[in-house]
């Protein structure tokens, strides 16, 4: 298994009009929750400049409150996938809703960090950010490529940065079963 950076995707790509974007079917959580992971996956090196970026003009103008909200918001996710790996509850709330899961992570991390006063580099800062990609991930249509590129990190072929949080998240196991039963049953 390689560790990759996955290549900046075109950004008229990222962006390609209102032809490629369309409402996610909310009535079926399973398959907006696929486009989320596979677009996450796509994009993510894309979604990390814009992530820099915002980062570094929040780091610029708040720089301790903006290290301090980082480290709180890495030791609570940390803490709370480390929990989750050692009570049951925890990791089928996990699993099962891990949006749920991430918004807990959020709110702690924002109670911690209001207690620092730093609220408004968190929420601007940390937040916005991830609010974006979501938003992002859950618009935008997948497509071939899209497609390719995910299976072949589901199979182990590739490891980059979103797929180990993914991980983290247990949001890539169902994949790589589906994947390795069809592998099995192709070799019988």
């Amino acid at each position: 298994m390689d560790f990759q950076v996955p290549p900046l995707r075109a950004w008229d790509d990222f962006f390609p009009g209102s032809d490629r974007f369309a409402r996610p079917d909310f009535r079926d959580i399973s398959k907006w929750n696929n486009r989320v992971v596979s677009n996450l996956l796509y994009y993510q090196t894309n979604y990390m400049v814009l992530a820099a970026i915002v980062i570094s003009i929040v780091g610029f103008l708040s720089p301790f409150n903006m290290i301090l909200g980082g480290t709180v918001v890495v030791l609570v996710f940390t803490g709370f996938v480390w929990a989750a790996q050692n009570k049951d509850i925890l990791r089928r709330l996990k699993k099962q809703y891990p949006t749920t899961f991430v918004m807990v992570v959020m709110l702690s991390s924002y109670f911690l960090i209001s207690f620092f006063g730093g609220v408004m580099v968190f929420v601007f800062g940390i937040t916005f950010p991830l609010l974006l990609m979501f938003i992002h991930a859950s618009l935008r249509l997948r497509n071939i490529k899209n497609k390719l590129e995910n299976k072949m990190e589901g199979i182990g072929l590739k490891k980059t940065p979103m797929g180990i949080v993914l991980d983290a998240l247990e949001q890539q196991e169902d994949s790589f079963n589906k994947i390795a039963d069809y592998i099995s049953k192709a070799k019988e």
